[in-house]
């Protein structure tokens, strides 16, 4: 979080706070109390308690943002009177300001319907970020990069020197002042280095099959089985290969009727949808991570 000695007032709209502690009596209301004496305009507040028999694994979660207008500290204060409180109840907790979007640095292959429908929502105005710049193994898709005048590199990459080309990709991320990684079907396995400085800041995108239909043409596997639902996962990735926390799923019913090529167009069309939807609750600070969960608040 960014140090400031302004007022928060003169250059912020809206503030979101996102908070885990252990759940007590009182948590709700001291938030409240902090942001009325201070003269803060609570916006909206969602939250969620851990069952009984879950407690083990969370707490309790909150999303709570206020508008800023007439706030009364500025970023450092508003920091420390958090701490302060925290020190009672035991809370993490992250601070983001709307006038902060995120750069968004995307990773593809050859495949360009994911990268199509991010570079769609920018262009509508549907991302709380930037999408910064494009990174590629190959140059098949420079020429959509091109089209919505998005830097694009090409760097291949080389099973004997995977470590240069990240040594590229990790200069180019601090150049451009990256926040949030999309891999947009890249398909090249990231190295545990590289992914464990990017923790929750990296996200994925795969068919749903997994830990069936394991390798290439996943929708022929699938064909031959004679499955009758298909799905996408999109998750944060983790040193552990597709075994991050799970940010959005979709799955749709095919049946026998559906060829190959008619398998592989639903696929597309859910990997667009849960992509697209885990990057936009990132951008907006809908997700708080708990272990290798996540609990995602609504839009």
């Amino acid at each position: 979080m960014k140090s400031s000695t302004v007022s928060l007032r003169k250059q912020h709209t809206e503030a979101t706070l996102l908070l885990h502690c252990p759940d007590r009596t009182g948590i709700v209301a001291t938030l409240s109390r902090f942001i009325s004496d201070n003269r803060g305009n609570i916006i909206s507040i969602d939250q969620h308690s851990e069952d009984e028999d879950r407690a083990e694994e969370g707490g309790f979660f909150i999303r709570l943002c206020w508008r800023l207008d007439n706030f009364r500290l500025n970023h450092e204060q508003i920091v420390s009177e958090l701490r302060k409180m925290g020190k009672k109840f035991q809370w993490n907790f992250d601070l983001h300001y709307s006038h902060e979007p995120h750069h968004v640095a995307v990773f593809v292959s050859r495949e360009a319907h994911c990268l199509y429908d991010l570079l769609h929502s920018q262009a509508m105005g549907e991302l709380q970020g930037e999408i910064r710049l494009i990174v590629s193994n190959h140059a098949h898709l420079r020429s959509v990069a091109e089209h919505f005048s998005v830097p694009f590199f090409m760097i291949p990459v080389e099973a004997k020197k995977k470590k240069e080309a990240e040594d590229i990709q990790r200069e180019l991320l601090t150049s451009y002042d990256i926040h949030l990684i999309v891999l947009a079907k890249y398909m090249q396995i990231l190295s545990p280095h590289f992914v464990k400085n990017w923790k929750n800041q990296i996200i994925n995108v795969h068919h749903s099959f997994l830990p069936a239909f394991v390798g290439p043409k996943p929708y022929h596997q699938a064909r031959a089985r004679g499955v009758k639902v298909i799905g996408a996962t999109s998750h944060y990735v983790t040193e552990d290969l597709d075994q991050g926390p799970i940010i959005a799923q979709s799955v749709t019913h095919v049946s026998h009727r559906d060829g190959v090529k008619e398998l592989i167009r639903k696929g597309r069309d859910l990997e667009r949808h849960v992509l697209s939807s885990a990057v936009r609750a990132h951008l907006d600070h809908r997700i708080l991570t708990q272990r290798n969960r996540t609990v995602v608040f609504e839009a």
